[in-house]
């Protein structure tokens, strides 16, 4: 897959800002609640995540976008070390500069977040309003985006994988401590059971199912997916396999949207409903009876549609 080439950003740059503004207009009569969701994306705008931000700041657009969802492994290769560490500016705020893209950014960390200083991204939420991330995890009600039958549980999986995940990568930047996973299980378990929300979506990093090159982890398939089952969460939106990725398991839509810059190779899986090896990123939108899930490439093209219902028969 060949690099980005500056020309070719700026291109795609300079069409999504025309879009953004004459679209302006045709917000107004957007009444459905939609947002974006990408991951494995922080790469100073290389390979091609800048594509990938141009197609999704037009795709923002054209649904009045409320929010993006991060899944995680946010800046390459080994996360941030500050709040004034230049990937701020050269993998966020540069590349995603868009007016679309100026909402919200609830954020989950990343594998390779822990390999820096994962507490620089939640600091980074008190100096920069965009970028929300209140704690290694935590609820956003829906009404925060003006979709009040929707809530969304942002959870932090590396914690949860126990064993020794990582040890290697995070003991050669001097980086090993990794935070107790059993609060956050209790936390999401009583999360999950007070939420009154039509709709109940959990965004982690790590897959619990996936036919990508890291797959599913069995971790998370024993300790989260029981609870998701028993308390209706119908959505689990995640990354770390860079690929996008539609699998129903156990009557949980799994969607990975981990190709916010690259792209690595996938398989069918029992459950599998699409896949795709290319960059590029998810868009949901919210509506009574289903919420509308969409994958389009890093050339702005559609690749895949699925109504997922809140209730299956």
């Amino acid at each position: 897959m060949a690099p980005s080439s500056p020309h070719r950003r700026t291109v795609l740059h300079g069409l999504a800002g025309i879009a953004v503004a004459a679209s302006t207009g045709a917000h107004a009569a957007v009444k459905r609640p939609a947002f974006v969701a990408l991951g494995d994306w922080g790469r100073e705008g290389g390979e091609h995540q800048s594509h990938v931000a141009a197609a999704m700041a037009l795709a923002a657009a054209e649904i009045g976008s409320r929010c993006v969802l991060s899944v995680g492994d946010n800046f390459y290769p080994a996360g941030v070390q500050s709040v004034t560490d230049p990937h701020w500016k050269v993998s966020f705020e540069d590349v995603y500069a868009a007016a679309s893209l100026q909402t919200p950014w609830y954020v989950a960390l990343g594998n390779h977040d822990y390999r820096g200083h994962p507490g620089a991204q939640l600091a980074y939420s008190r100096i920069n309003a965009r970028w929300r991330m209140p704690g290694r995890y935590y609820l956003v009600p829906g009404a925060e985006i003006g979709a009040p039958d929707l809530d969304i549980f942002v959870i932090d999986t590396t914690p949860l994988l126990g064993g020794h995940h990582e040890d290697v990568a995070r003991l050669i930047r001097g980086r090993v401590w990794v935070p107790d996973g059993d609060p956050q299980v209790a936390w999401l378990g009583t999360a999950l059971e007070q939420s009154k929300a039509r709709w109940k979506v959990v965004v982690g990093h790590h897959p619990i199912h996936s036919g990508g090159h890291h797959g599913g982890e069995a971790a998370l398939a024993a300790s989260i997916e029981p609870l998701m089952q028993a308390h209706g969460v119908q959505v689990y939106i995640c990354g770390h396999d860079h690929v996008l990725q539609h699998v129903q398991v156990g009557g949980i839509d799994h969607i990975c949207s981990g190709a916010g810059s690259s792209a690595g190779q996938v398989v069918d899986i029992p459950g599998t409903r699409f896949r795709h090896d290319e960059p590029g990123f998810a868009m949901f939108t919210v509506g009574a009876d289903s919420l509308d899930l969409e994958f389009r490439d890093f050339n702005g093209k559609s690749l895949y549609q699925a109504a997922i219902p809140s209730v299956r028969g």
